[in-house]
């Protein structure tokens, strides 16, 4: 199976062993951030830094004139990807004979929400997530089209990921994060995760229901997970906790949303990029989850994009999530398992040659692994000797 490796242009610009240790890995492909969130992140090999600091989500090369008089736009980088950072990686990895493919985050901007609070997801105690969009917004969804467009096909672009095309919710990596106090499981997160912003309200209403009397169904839910009740963590509990109408009228109104913005967003890409670009989500086959594994309908994503990436963890349940997308794959459509491969960041290299075979046998045809440019050496020993076994 052909192999990619997640890199950043940090990881390469300033250091010139990168790319042919990069492409040492035995990949044939990196997905190189073009357009990412605020970050901290190690650099254990760079000659001139140990430490990068992302402040805020950026656009990692020069933005184009399409956002002159608009109010939503992308951040230029700072210090930590000047000029064209994207471009200049890109061109190395490139003549290091790597294919490259872009890597856009899109629903997922702490700065556009403490900019623009409006722009943000407002939960039922009205309290806003300044790194959720919503998408069902009109701005926001023409600017996270705008986004994928342009972030996707740069130079010599081969093909694009687009990872958080969907709603994004509670569930986040904020700074000093304290959340873990209440155990939370899929049904506390959904119903943490709807929003009450002025056009989701009207959408609800769409679905007939009042997004008044809707917002405090959605507290009396809650209220037994402040106190401690256990959190059955799936749709039938959603559905026991809120009444089937109402669950469902609620799942209804955001899934057309995430369907309508993908569909959007995938068609901008293709309209600006070369014939045989690739277009590809990174996703998750449960459709009201939230996250940068946007939940999806595998059939209708299959319908839309080219194929998609999808979070498998080590170990034998690891693969799980590709079974609903490969039973709904059209012949050649692209199912990359991504596999974490950074040991300290719960990866599991050691067992990647296993976990890739398996993924296989449950219909994956491509691999990822995270991250090339966050891994110790030690891990890419050991991702280098599992792709020798392909």
């Amino acid at each position: 199976m052909k192999a990619s490796a997640f890199v950043y242009p940090w990881d390469v610009n300033g250091d010139p062993d990168a790319p042919a240790r990069i492409a040492g890995l035995g990949v044939e492909q990196v997905t190189l951030a073009s357009a990412y969130h605020s970050t901290r992140a190690l650099t254990p090999r760079h000659p001139r830094h140990r430490v990068v600091t992302a402040e805020h989500a950026a656009v990692l090369y020069p933005a184009g004139d399409r956002w002159a008089g608009r109010a939503l736009r992308p951040y230029p980088a700072g210090h930590w990807a000047p000029g064209d950072a994207y471009g200049q990686a890109a061109e190395a990895l490139a003549a290091a004979g790597l294919e490259v493919h872009s890597w856009v985050v899109l629903a997922h901007s702490s700065r556009l929400g403490a900019e623009h609070p409006d722009t943000s997801v407002v939960n039922a105690y009205g309290d806003r997530y300044p790194w959720a969009p919503c998408i069902a917004q009109p701005a926001t969804r023409a600017y996270l089209t705008g986004l994928a467009a342009e972030a996707a096909v740069r130079p010599g672009a081969r093909g694009t990921e687009l990872e958080s095309l969907g709603w994004y919710g509670l569930q986040h990596l904020h700074a000093h994060d304290k959340t873990a106090g209440i155990a939370l499981g899929d049904a506390g997160q959904y119903l943490l995760s709807l929003c009450f912003c002025p056009d989701c309200r009207a959408g609800y209403g769409e679905q007939g229901l009042d997004a008044d009397a809707l917002a405090g169904a959605v507290r009396a839910a809650l209220e037994p997970l402040w106190r401690g009740a256990a959190d059955d963590g799936d749709w039938a509990a959603v559905r026991k906790l809120l009444g089937e109408e109402t669950a469902s009228a609620t799942r209804a109104w955001r899934e057309r949303t995430a369907h309508t913005l993908q569909e959007a967003a995938v068609t901008a890409v293709r309209a600006a990029a070369p014939d045989g670009f690739q277009v590809l989500l990174h996703a998750d086959p449960v459709p009201y989850h939230c996250g940068a594994n946007a939940g999806v309908d595998p059939a209708h994503i299959l319908s839309v994009a080219d194929g998609v990436v999808v979070p498998c963890a080590g170990g034998t349940d690891g693969t799980a999530l590709l079974a609903p997308f490969a039973e709904r794959a059209r012949e050649g459509a692209v199912l990359a398992a991504n596999f974490p491969v950074v040991t300290g960041m719960g990866g599991s290299p050691g067992t990647l040659a296993a976990d890739a075979a398996r993924a296989r046998a449950e219909g994956a045809t491509e691999l990822r692994l995270y991250h090339a440019g966050l891994a110790s050496d030690g891990d890419l020993s050991v991702v280098r000797e599992a792709l020798s076994t392909r």
